[in-house]
């Protein structure tokens, strides 16, 4: 069940105000799960009942996605913005240092909590900012040509495509490797998700000077790439090895940009390999 909860942010315009929707459920230590750009929380459905039978699994809409508001109007969607908002919203849920999973954007994120010391460990499946500027521009363009599709698509000629396999893939195979395991109401709801958010535009705009160039030191940090990415491609894996050395870099085989859907026991099985990690290492 979707709940909202409000906090308070530190901008450059003074405290303001943010709200964002979330799905909470399991016990245990906290997780956070966070999605990518023009996606909403429920990208990590696959995944969520495995996870939750271990731990707290908190999967939020970050702001101006999904349902949740976007952020108060004068703020930036830059990423020390939202990563300081992200760290409030977990004071809010009464949750100290969480355990962080971030897919695309979320994955960036991730990183940077990480590197802000807000997380426990992190997780990052394909995250954005490792990118040269060729590879930035081409899924910069993608995503917006994705963008575009779903702000043009009558909803009628939306629903009839994701009843078939053939149509989901033409909607979701960008994403996916595996297009056909998603289901038409998931097809649907998700290309709506994207027409319909409005941090899209503030927070591809504020990504275009972004590159992760930190190490992560100090925790335990798991950097995961679909062998199919198309939008994110693979070898940027390698640079974010090389910018984050002490990070696990694990491939995804059969896996593409958005690999919750295309092997969800996979990418538990990673997750819970990093949390675990912190025992290990007595945090």
């Amino acid at each position: 069940m979707t709940a909202t909860v409000s906090f308070t942010i530190d901008s450059p315009l003074g405290p303001r105000t943010a709200s964002v929707a979330y799905e909470r459920k399991g016990d245990g230590e906290p997780l956070l799960l966070l999605h990518g750009i023009g996606h909403h929380l429920q990208a990590w459905h696959p995944v969520t009942d495995i996870l939750a039978a271990e731990y707290d699994v908190i999967a939020v809409d970050l702001p101006g996605f999904g349902v949740s508001e976007p952020l108060p109007e004068g703020v930036p969607y830059d990423l020390g913005t939202v990563v300081a908002a992200l760290g409030s919203l977990c004071s809010a849920l009464g949750v100290e240092r969480p355990h962080v999973v971030g897919n695309s954007l979320g994955g960036l994120l991730a990183l940077e909590m990480g590197r802000s010391s807000l997380v426990r460990s992190v997780t990052a499946l394909s995250p954005a900012g490792f990118w040269t500027e060729a590879e930035r521009r081409y899924a910069f363009a993608t995503l917006r040509a994705m963008r575009l599709g779903a702000l043009t698509l009558p909803r009628p000629t939306l629903e009839r495509l994701a009843r078939s396999a053939t149509g989901r893939a033409a909607l979701t195979g960008t994403i996916y490797a595996r297009p056909a395991r998603r289901s038409p109401e998931a097809v649907v709801a998700e290309t709506l998700a994207l027409r319909e958010a409005p941090g899209f535009e503030q927070t591809l705009a504020a990504g275009r000077s972004v590159r992760f160039t930190a190490d992560v030191p100090g925790l335990p940090v798991t950097i995961a790439w679909g062998a199919r990415d198309r939008l994110l491609l693979p070898r940027q894996g390698v640079r974010a090895k090389q910018t984050v050395p002490g990070a696990r870099l694990v491939r995804l085989p059969g896996c593409g940009h958005v690999p919750m859907n295309d092997d969800p026991a996979l990418v538990s099985r990673v997750v819970v390999d990093t949390v675990r990690a912190t025992t290990r290492r007595g945090d």
